[in-house]
């Protein structure tokens, strides 16, 4: 069982980096459709299933994003928008 998670891993990190982000933008969708499902006019029951669903696909999508990405993809990312602050501070000023 190990060697089946070790090459899922494997195989995840081999993924790119802007895979990455459309896996994690994803992510989000589903967290959104997760609650918002609760608006329409259906079932406890139904909403139950649909919030399961969805939430359950989020934190899949959620886990799979990080894996791909990894730490030095959080590193981009957090410099990107570190970036991205101080260019909109420096043209502010």
């Amino acid at each position: 069982m190990a060697s089946a998670k070790s090459k899922i891993k494997q195989w995840l990190s081999a993924l790119s980096f802007r895979t990455g982000i459309i896996i994690a933008a994803l992510c989000i969708a589903c967290y959104i459709i997760s609650f918002a499902q609760m608006l329409l006019p259906i079932s406890v029951a139904a909403k139950g299933i649909l919030w399961t669903i969805f939430f359950g696909l989020a934190k899949a999508c959620q886990y799979s994003a990080l894996l791909i990405l990894g730490s030095s993809g959080i590193a981009r990312i957090k410099a990107y928008f570190k970036n991205r602050k101080q260019t909109s501070i420096q043209n502010g000023k």
